[in-house]
């Protein structure tokens, strides 16, 4: 204690105490000192100190109730704290390092960012995002089940007494902690707290004047979507605390709830007709037109200007599809065999039996312009789940999801609906993302290691390469001076990467790895010619070294990339695929934009166009071993079979596929989801000739903002599904990204 006295007393040179009101930064660090070396009455005379150096001594824990209102800063870094709750007074505190101090867990950082209020900096790394979602978020999804123990099993004593309100508080406090289950079980401990602390203050809330309660909550608590919030911590709230509420009726809640099928949002998601369905005229504004320089074409331009492409035309009786003019009619009935032995293999081989359940869990706003909550005009574009690393670079899923939409790129943990990391680039308008595996050099001889990393462009041509787990963006290079349509990986090769653009070009990289330092080297290795702006960008699952198909808005084009097989870096298409609908265009419609593709399986793909209302499942193999027209190069797609899908004439709703489940989703222009589960398809649909209706149509999950009512359906941009199916990422056209989770069967 001498030693502190000695330090305040000659800091700015003069020995009066009353001078400690001007101290502003103080240094306390390697004074071996311990918690009961800190003089808290002399301390609290510091009224103007804003910097203050602990590190390097032996707190255990920080003096209880200290105020310093100015402090700003605080080094607490290699002590040996334990206790992080004592730190609750320091309630203006906007950074905070906590390094080196062994007893601090996961749930006490947590513990930090809802105590502190102001905290921004959290040991060097910006964390507004993660706190805010603990601050409002997450602690209204406890509030929610909190509620609900209440209301299930407990009542105000009558009459209310102190002992019988102690007794009850007791009993209420013990069933909250162990019923309410919430977030990873990494962090239980920190849920437990805060489920301690809300249920005191909700029973408190029972009993105290309801003007009184209404003021506490509305300096404890934020409402998500509320426009009145307080104007100081309306400037704090970034990303997350924009989610949007879910609720099917006017109850304000986070989440949906599990007991009450009456409430389920799941209510009317049952298989939906085709004859329900109406077609829609509704003219989609161009999504890109803002986002493109003036000689940019754009996702909204039909190609108006584009020559159709010579395809062969044949009459179509409606009961069978031909695959050429020329194919005799025993021909026709060995193909529809073979299409029927063809599906009925697919379905005998599916894993799974009976057909997901799934249910909505969480409804962000994550990328809004300025970080608002009334930002519904940012388009999102691309999602996709994290692969895990392993050896082979392929491995498996995880519950990380990456979206990019706006100025920004999100990695989203869809169990808990927490953006763990968020990328912005002011002036950027990232159209498309995707997930690669590649190797981290250590140097000094040690084994390199395998790393995730992720690849995103648009805009402005620039591909910016990311290292999500260190939260590093190490690196971009320009891919072309145009706006960047797609990028994918070869999941074989995960340092080759294929940017597609909108100067109607597909390029092949080599990104390499990347050292300690994250030095890396690109090398142009391809360059595919493209008549129109390529949308999608798939490689067949056992050749994805030697072939690519691409689907454009002009068509879908297969091309060979196999290296070393001539001497010219560019190259021109192999073959076009057309299909049947090809045939039934007229003046009014084109149906040959392709903005669905996936593989199912190994052979099977399913694609579709937008205004033809079905998808097609189709076979790979038996395709290419056809030999294209002469004229054209084309080849007829080989059908297997045709998915009824949504009448509507809005682009870009991609679909996806999940191989692993055998499942294939895509949305529509009202929100919805059409889910197709392929093991569950019956034999005689494939013998029909007509659609095959979806096994499930999810309906939009309705969120309802605050005051304003529900939010209705979007159009899904995109999907995204890990490949065990626990979890499935919808990207809308209003600033919503919807996370659906798997229920588990009984």
């Amino acid at each position: 204690m001498e030693k502190i006295t000695e330090k305040l007393l000659l800091e700015k040179g003069s020995p009066k105490a009353n001078k400690l009101e001007q101290i502003k930064t103080l240094n306390l660090s390697k004074l071996a000192l311990k918690h009961q070396d800190l003089p808290v009455r002399l301390l609290s005379c510091l009224q103007s100190l804003e910097r203050w150096d602990l590190s390097g001594n032996r707190l255990q824990e920080f003096p209880k109730n200290l105020e310093m209102p100015a402090l700003r800063c605080l080094d607490l870094s290699n002590n040996q704290m334990e206790d992080v709750t004592t730190l609750e007074s320091l309630g203006s505190l906007e950074e905070l390092k906590m390094e080196d101090n062994l007893y601090i867990t996961v749930s006490d950082n947590y513990k930090l960012m809802v105590l502190l209020p102001n905290l921004r900096i959290y040991n060097g790394k910006d964390v507004t995002t993660t706190a805010n979602h603990l601050r409002y978020v997450y602690s209204e999804n406890l509030r929610t089940r909190i509620i609900a123990v209440w209301e299930k099993s407990f009542c105000l004593p009558d009459p209310i007494t102190a002992e019988k309100m102690s007794v009850l508080e007791t009993k209420f406090v013990s069933t909250a902690r162990q019923q309410v289950k919430f977030g990873p079980s990494s962090v239980s401990d920190f849920t437990k707290w805060r489920v301690e602390i809300m249920a005191k203050e909700y029973l408190r809330s029972l009993t105290e004047p309801k003007e009184e309660t209404e003021n506490k909550k509305s300096t404890d608590t934020k409402d998500n979507c509320e426009v009145s919030t307080p104007t100081k911590r309306k400037q704090n709230i970034l990303v997350m605390d924009t989610s949007i509420r879910l609720t099917p009726r006017k109850k304000l809640r986070t989440d949906f709830p599990d007991s009450s099928v009456e409430d389920s949002p799941r209510k009317s998601s049952l298989r939906l007709k085709p004859q329900t369905l109406t077609q829609t005229n509704t003219v989609r504004m161009s999504p890109r037109k803002t986002a493109q320089p003036p000689s940019t074409p754009t996702r909204g331009q039909m190609r108006t200007e584009t020559p159709r492409r010579g395809v062969r035309q044949t009459k179509d009786d409606g009961a069978q599809i031909k695959q050429k003019e020329d194919v005799s009619k025993n021909d026709c009935k060995a193909t529809e065999l073979q299409r029927d032995a063809d599906m009925q293999h697919i379905v005998k081989s599916c894993k799974t039996q009976q057909p997901v359940c799934l249910k909505p869990l969480h409804v962000l706003q994550c990328h809004s312009k300025q970080d608002s909550s009334e930002d519904f005009s940012t388009q999102l574009w691309a999602c996709a789940f994290q692969p895990l690393p392993d050896s082979t670079g392929a491995g498996g899923g995880s519950r990380l999801v990456a979206t990019c939409g706006g100025d920004s790129l999100c990695v989203i943990d869809c169990e808990t609906g927490m953006v763990m990391k968020k990328y912005k680039v002011p002036g950027e308008e990232f159209f498309s993302l995707a997930w690669s595996t590649v190797l981290m050099s250590r140097g000094g001889g040690a084994t390199a290691q395998h790393c995730s990393i992720l690849a995103a462009g648009g805009k402005r041509g620039l591909v910016k390469l990311i290292h999500p787990r260190n939260n590093v963006a190490y690196g971009e290079f320009r891919a072309s001076r145009k706006s960047l349509s797609v990028l994918r990986f070869n999941h074989h090769k995960g340092n080759f990467l294929f940017t597609g653009s909108y100067d109607n070009k597909i390029v092949m990289w080599d990104i390499g790895g990347v050292d300690i330092q994250y030095n890396f080297k690109v090398v142009q290795l391809l360059v595919l010619e493209i008549s129109a702006t390529p949308l999608h960008i798939c490689l067949p699952p056992t050749s994805p070294s030697s072939h690519l198909l691409t689907a454009c808005e002009d068509g879908l084009h297969c091309y060979n990339t196999q290296l070393g097989t001539n001497n010219t870096t560019k190259r021109s298409k192999e073959m076009e695929i057309t299909f049947p609908i090809y045939k039934k265009e007229d003046k009014d419609h084109d149906y040959h934009t392709i903005d669905g593709l996936s593989f199912l399986t190994d052979d099977i793909v399913a694609s579709k166009s937008y205004m033809h209302g079905s998808i097609y499942l189709w076979s790979w193999s038996r395709t290419k071993a056809q030999r294209p027209d002469k004229k054209n190069g084309a080849v007829c797609a080989v059908v297997l079979a045709e998915l009824q899908w949504a009448n509507t004439e809005i682009p870009y709703l991609a679909l996806n596929t999940c191989p692993g489940q055998d499942y294939i989703v895509c949305g529509d222009d009202k929100g919805r989801l059409w889910t197709y589960h392929v093991a569950n398809l019956q034999k005689n649909s494939f013998q029909a000739g007509k659609p095959i209706l979806p096994t499930e149509v999810l309906e939009w999950p309705a969120p309802v903002r605050k005051g304003l009512g529900q939010v209705e359906g979007p159009s899904i941009n995109s999907v995204a599904m890990d490949p065990e199916l626990h979890f499935l990422v919808a990207l809308s056209d209003k600033n919503m990204v919807i996370v659906w989770e798997r229920e588990e069967s009984s």
